[in-house]
C-alpha cells in the first residue's frame, strides 16, 4: 500500500517508535530511522522487510539538527510523505521538585520537535498533495497524571498541534491525527516499573499488575505493533478524511 512513499519515524530505534517503522515498512515504505542507542540492531531488522533504511541521529532537542534530518531524507528519498513525531523522554516529580532543565528538555524534545519536523515536511506533503502527519502523543495528551507536569504539558501540547495542522491542511490531501496509547511496556514504562518495585519493595511482577491496575481496566499493555498498525490505517484510504483526531489507544483509561 505504501510502496513508493517514504516515512520518517523520530525515536524509531526502540519501542513504539521501532514498532510503528516495522508496520510502514511491512506496508512497503522506506524508512528513515532516527534515535539514540544502536542502531544498527534495528536498522536491519527494518531492512529485513525488504526496503531502503537509512538513519540519522538527530538530536532532537536541537532545531539545526532537526534540520539536517529533514535535508538528509530529502537528499535520500526525495522528501517525506509520512511524518511520525514519536521521540519522547519522561521524568517525574512534584511540580515544586521538578527540575528546570528536566521541563525545558522534555518540552524540546517531546513538543518542540514536532513542530520544527512538521513545518519542514509540510511543502514537500503539500507539492504532492498526499502526506500524513502522524503524531505519537499519550492518554497524557487527554488526561493528567500526578507529578508528570512536563510530559502532560507537553503531550496536551502534541495534541493541541496536530489540530491546528489538521485545521490548516483541511482541504489538501495532507492529513493530521494523533495517537493517544496508555501504558505501552517500552523501555521507559519498564524502568517506571523498576523504579517502582524498588521504591515499595515489590516484585517486579506485583509493580506492573499495580500500574496497570491504577488506570487501565484491560489491565493489558497495548503493543507497539498495535500502534503500528493504526498507523498504517491512518495512511490509508479508509482514513483519507480522518482528521485532527486524538484517537486514544488506551485499554479503556479514558472511558471511566
Amino acid at each position: 500500500m505504501l510502496k513508493g512513499k517514504t516515512a520518517l519515524v523520530t525515536g524509531s530505534t526502540s519501542g513504539i517508535g521501532l514498532g510503528i517503522a516495522i508496520e510502514l515498512a511491512k506496508q512497503g515504505a522506506n524508512i528513515v530511522m532516527n534515535g539514540f542507542g544502536d542502531h544498527e540492531g534495528p536498522k536491519k531488522e527494518v531492512e529485513a522487510l525488504g526496503v531502503k533504511v537509512e538513519y540519522h541521529g538527530a538530536d532532537m532537542s536541537k532545531p539545526a539538527e532537526i534540520e539536517a534530518m529533514m535535508k538528509f531524507a530529502a537528499e535520500k528519498f526525495g522528501g517525506v510523505d509520512i511524518l511520525v513525531n514519536n521521540a519522547g523522554i519522561q521524568y517525574v516529580a512534584p511540580i515544586q521538585d521538578f527540575p528546570t532543565e528536566r521541563w525545558d528538555a522534555i518540552i524540546a524534545i517531546n513538543l518542540s520537535s514536532a513542530f520544527h519536523t512538521t513545518r519542514l515536511a509540510i511543502p514537500h506533503m503539500k507539492q504532492k498533495n498526499w502526506g500524513r502527519i502522524i503524531n505519537i502523543a499519550s492518554v497524557h495528551g487527554l488526561v493528567a497524571s500526578k507529578e508528570k507536569s512536563a510530559y502532560v504539558a507537553a503531550k496536551h501540547g502534541i495534541v493541541g498541534l496536530t489540530k491546528v495542522a489538521a485545521l490548516e491542511l483541511a482541504t489538501s490531501g495532507v492529513t493530521a491525527n494523533a495517537i493517544c496509547p496508555g501504558w505501552v511496556l517500552t523501555p521507559l514504562v519498564q524502568k517506571q516499573i523498576d523504579d517502582r518495585a524498588a521504591k515499595e519493595g515489590i516484585t517486579v511482577d506485583q509493580a506492573t499488575k499495580e500500574l496497570l491496575g491504577e488506570k487501565e481496566p484491560s489491565l493489558q499493555f497495548t503493543t507497539p505493533e498495535q500502534l503500528g498498525g493504526l498507523a498504517v490505517f491512518f495512511c490509508s484510504p479508509a482514513a483519507d478524511n480522518v482528521r485532527g483526531q486524538a484517537w486514544a489507544h488506551d485499554g479503556g483509561w479514558t472511558a471511566q
